[in-house]
C-alpha cells in the first residue's frame, strides 16, 4: 500500500477502547503469575504440581481444562480458583507497588483524544481499578471492564467480545476502534465487527499473528493519529 492510498483510506473514529496489560501498563511477568499459581495450589493442599499444569493455568486455561487439572489433584475447582485469583491479584499489586511494573510513557498522549474512551481487559476488574487509580488514568475513560474472579468469567474473556460489546454500549459507539497487544485482542475486535490496532510493545515486537489487525503500530501516539483520521507513522496492515 502506498502512502497516498493509506492517507485516502484513513477514517476517524468516535470511540476508542484499550486493552490494559501490555498497552497502558507493562504486562505481568510469566514467572510472577506462575508463582502465584503455585501458592494457590499449596494453599489448597497440592504441593507438587506439574509444570504443564501451571503453564495451562497461566496462559489461558478453559473451564473444562481447569476442572480437569483440579480433578488430577483431587481439588474442588471453585476453591482452587478463588485462591488462585486472590494470589494472582496480590502478586500483581505487589509488583506495581514495588515499581517492577509501570505505566507506559506514551499513555500521556491519550489526553489528546476527544473521543469517548474505555478499557477492556482480561485481567480482574478489581486489578484494573487498582491500575486506573494508581496511575490516575480513570478520568481518561468513560467505562472500563475487567473480568469477575469466577470460573464462569473464563467463558467471557477475549477473544469473546462480551466485555467489548458492553463497553461500546456504554459509550454509544458508532465507529469504534480497539487497541490491543495480542492475537486475542484482534480476534475480539473482529468478532465485534470493529477495527483493531495491534501495538508492538517490546514483549510482542516480533509476534507473528494468525489474524490481521486493521492497523499495526509501535506507539500509542500512532493510535491517537489513527483515531483522529490522520495518517500514523506506521502503515496499516494489509
Amino acid at each position: 500500500m502506498t502512502r497516498t492510498e493509506y492517507i485516502d483510506q484513513v477514517t476517524a473514529y468516535d470511540t476508542v477502547v484499550f486493552d490494559n496489560d501490555g498497552v497502558l501498563v507493562t504486562p505481568p511477568a510469566y514467572e510472577t503469575q506462575a508463582e502465584a499459581t503455585r501458592d494457590a495450589f499449596r494453599e489448597v493442599g497440592a504441593a507438587d504440581v506439574a509444570r504443564h499444569h501451571l503453564d495451562a493455568i497461566v496462559t489461558g486455561v478453559t473451564i473444562d481444562g481447569l476442572r480437569d487439572i483440579c480433578a488430577t489433584y483431587d481439588l474442588d475447582a471453585e476453591t482452587f480458583w478463588e485462591a488462585r485469583e486472590r494470589h494472582d491479584e496480590r502478586s500483581q499489586i505487589d509488583k506495581f507497588e514495588a515499581g517492577a511494573r509501570d505505566c507506559y510513557d506514551d499513555v500521556g498522549c491519550l489526553t489528546d483524544l476527544s473521543q469517548n474512551c474505555g478499557v477492556v481487559s482480561n485481567n480482574h476488574h478489581s486489578t484494573l481499578e487498582f491500575v486506573l487509580d494508581r496511575f490516575e488514568l480513570r478520568p481518561l475513560f468513560g467505562t472500563y471492564y475487567g473480568r469477575e474472579k469466577t470460573i464462569e468469567s473464563l467463558r467471557l474473556k477475549k477473544p469473546n467480545p462480551h466485555y467489548l460489546e458492553r463497553a461500546f454500549a456504554d459509550l454509544e459507539a458508532e465507529s469504534a476502534l480497539y487497541v490491543g497487544d495480542s492475537e486475542s485482542d484482534v480476534l475480539a475486535a473482529e468478532r465485534a465487527d470493529i477495527d483493531s490496532v495491534f501495538v508492538r510493545r517490546s514483549h510482542c515486537r516480533d509476534a507473528d499473528l494468525d489474524v490481521t489487525p486493521t492497523y499495526d503500530v509501535t506507539t500509542l501516539r500512532d493510535v491517537v493519529r489513527i483515531a483522529n483520521g490522520q495518517p500514523s507513522g506506521d502503515a496499516p496492515s494489509g
